[in-house]
């Protein structure tokens, strides 16, 4: 019988791991002998955290990232073709969503390996639903274009779509929040509301909605916090 491909949650940051991991969850984690991780290196520091006496040595880590070779994921399943489970493990939040977790996942329906969804934290989920916006239909769009004629105009077709109640959200890296955050009160519209979902499941959150124009008077700050923007009505 094949093994299966297990899609495990990890927190958002240094949150306790009781409050955001369910228990079943933990304890398949380190069940598995076989894991395809972002980041080996904050992998181990997650196992660890969750059991201190986890042998880490009889773990096979695969890593996928941006350096990863493209002609070696294809192999990353085949413990399963022997039985054995493998996990793919989000360097933040749920794998598949927004990172590189979905080509696994792809592979993994090519080749007849089923694909199970454990759950766990997401950004984009926690903070749509905190918003107060629109959660039957809304869009994410990840980061915005670099290029600043790009830019502008994903921003007038997000501006756009929020006026008609279909929620956007969006992020940035968290060096650049502070500069992503006076674009959009320049740009949107002041009637539009805005949330602001930072340092989501930490001892910091900070998750808040007002108008563009509301904002405006009481900037808050962003700089290097993991950071959810939403866009509604």
């Amino acid at each position: 019988m094949k093994g299966k491909l297990i899609m495990l949650p990890m927190t958002l940051g240094e949150s306790s791991i009781e409050a955001v991991i369910p228990k079943e969850v933990q304890e398949k984690l380190i069940t598995l002998k076989y894991l395809i991780v972002e980041n080996i290196k904050t992998t181990r520091r997650y196992l660890k955290k969750i059991d201190r006496t986890v042998d880490i040595d009889s773990i096979t880590f695969f890593e996928l990232n941006k350096h990863t070779d493209p002609r070696d994921v294809f192999n990353y399943l085949d413990p399963t073709m022997e039985g054995f489970d493998v996990g793919m493990i989000s360097e933040a939040g749920c794998p598949g969503i927004a990172d590189p977790g979905s080509e696994i996942a792809k592979i993994a329906h090519r080749k007849n390996i089923q694909v199970v969804p454990l759950v766990g934290p997401s950004s984009i989920l926690m903070a749509l639903i905190s918003s107060g916006f629109n959660g039957q239909q809304f869009t994410f769009n990840g980061y915005l274009p670099f290029d600043k004629s790009a830019k502008l105009k994903k921003m007038k077709e997000i501006e756009r779509l929020a006026k008609q109640n279909h929620t956007q959200l969006f992020m940035e890296t968290p060096f650049r929040n502070m500069s992503l955050l006076n674009e959009i009160l320049t740009f949107f519209n002041g009637n539009l509301k805005l949330c602001i979902a930072t340092d989501i499941s930490l001892e910091t959150e900070f998750i808040v909605t007002k108008t563009i124009n509301e904002w405006k008077k009481s900037i808050p700050n962003l700089k290097k916090r993991p950071t959810m923007f939403v866009l509604g009505v």
